[in-house]
């Protein structure tokens, strides 16, 4: 999951992330809980076929979380190309 959403964040956010994938499926998994917990305090965590809206809210989560990610990621270790 946490892989999924990740990639899936990746590619909606502009431009290119910096961050190694390992950390962009922590985001991802990250990003999908934030959306579980949202799902269940709007009380859409759990209904009858596909949940749609949850899965809409843990895709948002992971971009907003990929997102900050990058962020500190590029904060912390600057943009430096890899060798």
């Amino acid at each position: 999951m946490g892989l999924v959403l990740g990639l899936i964040a990746k590619a909606i956010l502009p431009g290119k992330q910096h961050i190694p994938i390992w950390l962009t499926i922590i985001c991802g998994l990250i990003g999908g809980l934030l959306g579980n917990w949202a799902a269940a305090a709007l009380g859409v965590g759990e209904t009858k076929g596909i949940d749609w809206i949850r899965h809409a809210l843990q895709l948002i989560g992971a971009v907003i979380i990929v997102g900050i990610g990058d962020r500190l990621w590029v904060g912390l270790r600057g943009n430096r190309q890899r060798a």
